[in-house]
């Protein structure tokens, strides 16, 4: 592994984890601060009503989003393109899923920022990647000397 990335797409890769990792964070520590910072209501802690698993469900996703930003991480310092190119479908996936869910009214609208946050990452990756393979291929133009 080496720091820094030595690709574009790597350097994708290694912001995406970092914060993916540090929301998973916020989410472990605060999940109120968490749930305030992507848009959706919160309720006092006294005020949840019996089998409200928003808390359980907000420590299962931060405990996924550290280890994934952590696999994000590793990915980009071994500069795993592999990996980088499987991202961008199951990004692009997932911001399809968040937005009919909103769309359908199984979630808020709050949850389109995630999707647009998972959409806008998937294009960035697939654009570093597209430009690293094509910049690749350019032969080279001979110096007249």
């Amino acid at each position: 592994m080496r720091f820094p990335p030595r690709s574009l797409s790597g350097w994708t890769m290694a912001v995406f984890g970092a914060l993916a990792a540090a929301l998973g964070v916020v989410g472990l520590i605060a999940p109120d601060t968490l749930l305030a910072v992507m848009g959706f209501t919160t309720h006092d802690d006294s005020t949840r009503p019996p089998g409200d698993h928003t808390l359980v469900f907000i420590t299962a996703s931060s405990m996924a989003a550290v280890n994934m930003g952590v696999y994000y991480i590793l990915a980009a310092l071994s500069d795993w393109k592999a990996f980088f190119r499987w991202t961008v479908p199951f990004r692009l996936l997932t911001c399809t899923v968040f937005t009919l869910a909103v769309m359908g009214d199984r979630a808020p609208s709050a949850l389109l920022g995630v999707a647009l946050w998972e959409g806008l990452g998937a294009l960035i990756t697939g654009a570093a990647l597209r430009y690293e393979t094509q910049r690749a291929t350019v032969p080279a133009v001979p110096s007249s000397s």
